[in-house]
């Protein structure tokens, strides 16, 4: 049984609580709930520092847990090997994985190209309307950070499902529809500014 005034880090006094944790997580999820508070402020910082940035920082850590649980039953205790370097190590792959796909996209992301205003329809008729809805829409995308800027065009300019999304960008769906949803308030929020 756990003990509940267990400290962040191991002492060393009992070296494989982590582990132990771990294995019984397997049958007992609830118990991996220990981790993510031991865990989850070391690996925000560790995310961070990698990424630059906090949500995508959140997003990191999300997915390194989620890696961890459903490797759970594949790890094994090892000399000189502890839970806690077999953790930071998917961590910080996880982190460098992301950051690089962010500089991808970065660098594969025309910054607001007129291909956005190819996106709405266009008629003869209601040019103006459009053209001033266009418009509003890229001004609105244009003050967003670029991983919810682009995340949006794939929603909704582009009509791709999260899952989608997911598998283009390489991340977890669990990852996207945090970010859409974090978009998607970030879009209300700049609406209301503008308005």
């Amino acid at each position: 049984m756990l003990e509940s005034d267990q400290t962040a880090e191991n002492t060393g006094n009992d070296p494989l609580i982590d582990e132990e944790i771990l294995a019984r997580s397997v049958n007992d999820p609830e118990l991996f709930a220990a981790l993510l508070d031991r865990y989850q402020e070391a690996f925000l910082r560790k995310a961070f520092s990698i990424v630059r940035n906090r949500e995508e920082a959140e997003d990191v850590a999300q997915e390194a847990f989620t890696k961890i649980y459903l490797n759970a039953a594949r790890f094994r205790v090892q000399p000189g090997a502890s839970f806690k370097s077999w953790a930071y190590r998917i961590l910080i792959n996880t982190a460098l994985t992301h950051y690089q796909k962010q500089k991808r996209t970065a660098r594969a992301t025309a910054h607001l190209s007129p291909e956005f205003y190819e996106m709405l329809p266009d008629t003869k008729s209601r040019f103006s309307e459009k053209q001033e809805l266009s418009d509003y829409v890229v001004s609105i995308l244009s003050r967003m950070p670029e991983h919810f800027r682009s995340v949006l065009s794939l929603h909704f300019l582009e009509g791709l499902s999260q899952w989608e999304i997911a598998k283009r960008q390489g991340t977890s769906l669990c990852a996207v529809k945090t970010r859409v949803h974090r978009a998607k308030k970030e879009f209300k929020r700049i609406c209301a500014t503008l308005a």
